[in-house]
C-alpha cells in the first residue's frame, strides 16, 4: 500500500509531453492533407455502375430490331455509351455495336438463330461507358431472350 500512496503524492511529470503530442498531431494532419491535394484521380473512386435495358427483351429467331437503353443506377438514361450484342446460347452473325443517343438509347438490327433443337436461347448485351465518365459496366447485364415460335 505504500508503494500506491507514494505514486499517488508524487507530482513529477514529464514537462513539455503533451505540448509535444499536441505539435506532432498537427504537422502530422497538415503534411497529410497536403499530400492528399497532391494525388490526382482521388475522384475516380466514385464509380457509377451501367446496366442495359432492352426492348423488346424477348424475340423470336429472324431479322429484328432492338432497342436497348444505357441506364446508370438511379435508372437515368446515359447517352454516349457504346452497346455490344454478342452471341449467348443462340447464334449471332457477328457482334452488333451502337451508340446511345441523347435519350440513351440505341437501336440495333439482329439477326438470332437457334439450333435445330433448340427452343429458346440468349444473347448477352455488354455496356461500353462513354470515354472519361464516371461510369463502369462490371456486372452482368440484362439478356435478350431468343424464342422459337
Amino acid at each position: 500500500m505504500l508503494r500506491l500512496d507514494q505514486f499517488a503524492r508524487d507530482e513529477r511529470a514529464i514537462e513539455g509531453l503533451p505540448v509535444r503530442l499536441v505539435v506532432a498531431f498537427v504537422v502530422g494532419v497538415a503534411v497529410l492533407s497536403v499530400m492528399l491535394s497532391m494525388v490526382s484521380g482521388v475522384d475516380t473512386l466514385a464509380v457509377s455502375e451501367l446496366d442495359a435495358s432492352p426492348d423488346p427483351d424477348v424475340v423470336t429467331p429472324g431479322d429484328q430490331s432492338v432497342d436497348v437503353t444505357a441506364v446508370d443506377a438511379d435508372g437515368d438514361p446515359v447517352a454516349g455509351a457504346t452497346i455490344v450484342v454478342k452471341p449467348g446460347t443462340a447464334d449471332l452473325d457477328g457482334v452488333a455495336t451502337a451508340t446511345t443517343g441523347d435519350d440513351g438509347t440505341a437501336t440495333l438490327d439482329i439477326t438470332p438463330t437457334l439450333g435445330a433443337n433448340q427452343a429458346d436461347g440468349t444473347l448477352q448485351i455488354s455496356v461500353k461507358p462513354p470515354s472519361g465518365s464516371e461510369y463502369a459496366d462490371r456486372r452482368e447485364n440484362t439478356e435478350i431472350l431468343v424464342v422459337r415460335d
